[in-house]
């Protein structure tokens, strides 16, 4: 299986970003690490190596970039605005800097995200943002409301990277396009934000699946089962 390590100057963030790329062909997918995540993690954690098949059989090229969660979402350090204007360039350059490279390399209009825990947040929130850029969202054991993070701060940033709220004002036909997963399972601790994020989805009439496995929890090890069966099913 092809490896690359890929670094650069972000001039969205002011700061370099490292990125780990999966495969030599293939749907491109991008998987937004969990919290405070880095790059290596979906190596560290073998969810890569859970998709070994279809990446060497040249089905799937997968991104893995770093997060900003440290700078963004879980900065204590400053103040709820900023926490979210600082997410909105790490949007900018994942819209920009990598989406905007595969497409000029694919030659293609679009990408798939993914995510794990707060991943899921991140790919997300990403695609209903840009449904014009997103053919495939995969969520495992995602939680989709930001609030809790921001202290009771709210403002039009904050609705606009929450996609439990902005969803509702969603018009662009590319959102009814999307292949959408949503997985959770018995003892999740986002199995009831999954179960919303689906009735969310329902009164739009948006396709989805939903998908609820028995008998496990919010961890790696359902997540690894999870993955290879919904690149399977895309």
């Amino acid at each position: 299986m092809k490896e690359e390590y890929v670094k650069w100057h972000s001039p969205n963030l002011s700061k370099d970003i490292e990125m780990l790329v999966f495969g030599h062909y293939g749907l491109p997918l991008i998987i937004f690490p969990t919290t405070k995540g880095r790059y290596y993690e979906s190596k560290d954690f073998k969810l890569i190596e859970a998709a070994s098949e279809f990446l060497e059989a040249g089905k799937v090229k997968i991104y893995c970039p770093d997060s900003a969660d440290e700078y963004s979402w879980y900065n204590r350090g400053v103040s709820p605005a900023d926490r979210v204007k600082n997410h909105i360039w790490y949007d900018k350059m994942v819209l920009e800097e990598i989406v905007g490279k595969i497409q000029h390399d694919f030659q293609i209009a679009k990408v798939g995200v993914a995510g794990c825990s707060f991943g899921g947040f991140h790919a997300c929130n990403f695609a209903f943002r840009h449904p014009d850029k997103v053919s495939h969202f995969i969520s495992m054991s995602g939680s989709f409301d930001i609030k809790d993070q921001l202290d009771g701060y709210y403002d039009e940033n904050v609705y606009f990277n929450n996609p439990v709220d902005f969803i509702s004002d969603v018009q662009d036909p590319n959102l009814w396009k999307m292949k959408i997963i949503l997985g959770t399972c018995e003892y999740d601790i986002c199995k009831d934000a999954n179960y919303h994020m689906s009735e969310l989805l329902n009164r739009k009439g948006v396709n989805h699946w939903l998908d609820d496995r028995p008998g496990s929890h919010h961890d790696w090890t359902v997540w690894r089962e999870m993955f290879p069966h919904y690149l399977s099913q895309i």
